[in-house]
């Protein structure tokens, strides 16, 4: 990002910060209720479920009660009448949201699948659960509930709803669940069901589930790990603390993996981390800052990796480029499995976000297969890894999930797992990393420059640009070269921005969904300082449209 303002903490162990008091945040969590007249305090479902912070009163007991009180009614209504799998991370806020959890789902009689022994379990755990389950079910369908705020800073909270696609809700269910919660908690949650906890986890409908067994032991289906195994690939990895902590273990040694776990220490204050650009602590694998422990283990493995904590987002650390750019692993990744995966449709597309590098449009090409590109969120990509029609789906932040060997679905949300372990397959098949292999890769397609600027907008403002027609937009060249396209749109669906581009580099403009600002990204196949042209062109461009 071009105009944050790293702080002087980035980098830095996160110990040179004030930690998260966790009892004040946890007392918060039962003792603060949301206020429903403050849009902040409401049940808002953004890309990957609600989160807030207890201390903010927007992730608090009423927040969790309501949200799964309004799962049970959607899964009602939607005719979902099996299981429920629900997994957990480690953040601080998710112990006593699983409780409240349970809590609501013995309340209302749903069969219940929690984690056996009490394990952490990741995202992807919970979405191969469930597409195991339904697999040749008419009736009796499963889906599933993840309390997570994903990679956030400690004191985050979070919980989403897989429906039984095993993927991310679309917004047709989200949009439900969230008025049906906001409701219940306006109505002092009097409709809510409930059991006291100790009761819920006796219930008859609670049942332990070792997710950890059934998706390490199925992993095999997705990946060859027996490449890896012969070839004697070192891995390190570092679950940074998240909730596939333990499986890393189970993976190294049900495979017979040189595979080292560089820390299995679980801390809700995560204070192992280093801090991320703006000084705060974020689970973010792609964020160099985050990833100070790994980066500096670079030449004592092959390739090593993290994944954030739920485990749906990853980073690839080779010795070759250090922290490689998620754009530049996920070009290397597409290219990769697209010649290594001969049970795929052949037919079968590269999915990509509209904000995604354009060198994954050159490898779709390159290799002969259809592109789809969507807007920002993994929802769109569920449909087409669900039916194998896509083969990969990858978003510029770090998250992707691609099908089983042999075509079917493995997990129809983002997999970390597999998009970390897939880079010791590369390693093992290729003989070199995947920084140099991305290195190959732009030596015959190009070799793109990308950044993301971010600039000031109101909420007027941001409205607008949500908005903007591509008519709007009346320049004729972008940094020197004819424009041949300007949409709002990708997939058929809106961006909620502009996305113009070039036969050389492109841009594309949105709005934040959580600050007041707008984000710009860009990317140029002419070089750094061409793509500066391009942020500097796009600014004025957005800010002209703006102020018409």
């Amino acid at each position: 990002m071009v105009s944050a303002k790293i702080s002087p903490l980035a980098g830095k162990p996160a110990t040179e910060s004030q930690p998260v008091d966790v009892a004040a945040l946890l007392a918060a969590y039962h003792d603060l209720k949301p206020e429903p007249s403050v849009p902040e305090q409401r049940v808002v479902f953004g890309t990957s479920g609600h989160r807030g912070s207890s201390f903010d009163r927007s992730f608090n007991e009423w927040h969790v009660l309501a949200v799964v009180q309004a799962i049970c009614e959607y899964r009602a209504k939607d005719g979902v009448d099996g299981p429920v799998f629900v997994g957990i991370d480690t953040h601080a806020l998710s112990g006593p949201a699983f409780e409240s959890t349970l809590e609501v789902l013995a309340g209302n009689g749903v069969q219940t699948r929690i984690s056996a022994g009490g394990e952490f379990t990741p995202t992807p755990a919970v979405s191969h659960a469930i597409l195991v389950h339904n697999r040749g079910r008419e009736s009796g369908r499963a889906d599933g509930i993840v309390i997570t705020p994903s990679h956030n800073p400690p004191e985050s909270g979070g919980i989403k709803y897989n429906p039984p696609h095993g993927g991310p809700a679309d917004t047709d269910a989200t949009s439900w669940i969230a008025a049906r919660a906001n409701a219940l908690i306006e109505g002092g949650l009097r409709e809510v069901k409930r059991l006291p906890f100790a009761q819920a986890r006796k219930a008859g409908t609670t049942h332990e589930f070792d997710f950890l067994q059934r998706y390490v032991g199925d992993l095999d289906d997705v990946l060859d790990l027996e490449i890896i195994r012969a070839k004697g690939v070192r891995m390190g990895v570092d679950p940074l603390g998240g909730a596939g902590v333990h499986y890393w273990s189970a993976i190294g040694e049900r495979y017979g993996l040189n595979l080292t776990v560089v820390s299995e220490t679980v801390d809700p204050t995560f204070s192992f981390m280093s801090l991320d650009w703006d000084g705060r602590v974020r689970m973010d694998p792609s964020s160099s800052f985050a990833m100070q422990r790994l980066i500096g283990l670079k030449d004592k493995f092959d390739v090593a990796f993290a994944c954030d904590t739920d485990h749906d987002r990853h980073g690839v650390v080779a010795p070759s480029s250090g922290l490689m750019q998620a754009n530049h692993y996920l070009s290397a990744a597409a290219w990769y499995l697209f010649q290594n995966r001969p049970g795929w449709r052949a037919d079968a597309a590269i999915g990509k976000t509209a904000v995604s590098t354009a060198l994954l449009d050159r490898i779709a090409g390159h290799l002969g297969r259809p592109l789809r590109e969507v807007p920002v969120g993994f929802k769109y990509f569920v449909a087409g890894l669900y039916d194998g029609s896509l083969g990969f789906g990858c978003e510029e932040s770090a998250g992707a999930s691609f099908l089983a060997k042999d075509a079917s679905a493995w997990s129809t949300d983002k997999d970390g797992i597999v998009a970390a372990l897939l880079a010791g397959e590369m390693t093992a098949r290729l003989g070199k990393d995947p920084g140099e292999l991305y290195s190959d890769i732009t030596k015959q397609l190009g070799d793109p420059a990308n950044a993301r600027i971010d600039a000031p907008a109101n909420h007027a403002q941001k409205t607008k640009l949500s908005k903007l027609a591509p008519e709007q937009v009346t320049s004729k060249t972008l940094a020197g070269d004819p424009i041949v396209e300007v949409t709002n749109k990708a997939g058929g669906q809106p961006i909620g921005g502009i996305k113009v581009i070039s036969a050389n580099g492109w841009f594309a403009a949105r709005p934040s969904g959580t600050e007041d600002i707008y984000k710009v990204y860009g990317e140029s196949f002419r070089g750094k300082e061409h793509l500066q042209t391009i942020l500097a062109e796009a600014q004025a461009m957005v800010d002209r449209a703006l102020s018409d």
